[in-house]
């Protein structure tokens, strides 16, 4: 697990006085320099104006679930941040961060190779099941080492609020 204090210590940059809902956020990528996107996902995400990203895991190689055969392995971690947005807030963050690193959903297969896919996990108590876009906490992460491995690193204390 790494600290990430620097971008989270009230330089301006993702701090807001008041913090309140803990988010867990699935990073993968699988296309071009993984790491160094990954990375760069999580300044961007504490750049954000009420996220405060406290903890990061260490990145996981795995291999692809599901999707294309010849796809290259994902480089997977978890992002553990704080955070005083909606949950809908924070996806639309999220997904503008995923294009700014080069992601195309209109051009790419389901479970295919992507250069960035951030997913939020679980957002405090929050349990939303009617929209079709946004399912808290994440329907399938329970069936997902490449999730849960990451995520038990940086919070072995949470609980999904669904279960």
């Amino acid at each position: 697990m790494r600290s990430i204090e620097p971008w989270a210590s009230g330089n301006g940059a993702g701090s807001v006085a008041r913090m309140g809902t803990l988010a867990y956020i699935a990073m993968g990528s699988n296309l071009g320099d993984r790491g160094e996107t990954l990375m760069r996902a999580v300044k961007m995400l504490s750049e954000i104006p009420g996220v405060s990203v406290r903890r990061l895991s260490q990145f996981m190689r795995t291999e692809p679930v599901g999707g294309p055969e010849d796809q290259p392995p994902y480089l997977n971690a978890a992002v553990e941040a704080e955070v005083d947005l909606a949950p809908r807030e924070l996806l639309a963050a999220l997904q503008d961060i995923e294009r700014q690193l080069g992601r195309d959903r209109s051009k790419e297969k389901r479970w295919g190779p992507r250069t960035c896919d951030l997913d939020i996990l679980m957002m405090g108590e929050t349990v939303l099941q009617d929209e079709p876009e946004l399912i808290l906490p994440h329907p399938r992460m329970h069936e997902r080492t490449f999730v849960l491995e990451p995520l038990a690193a940086i919070a072995p204390e949470a609980v999904n609020p669904a279960s």
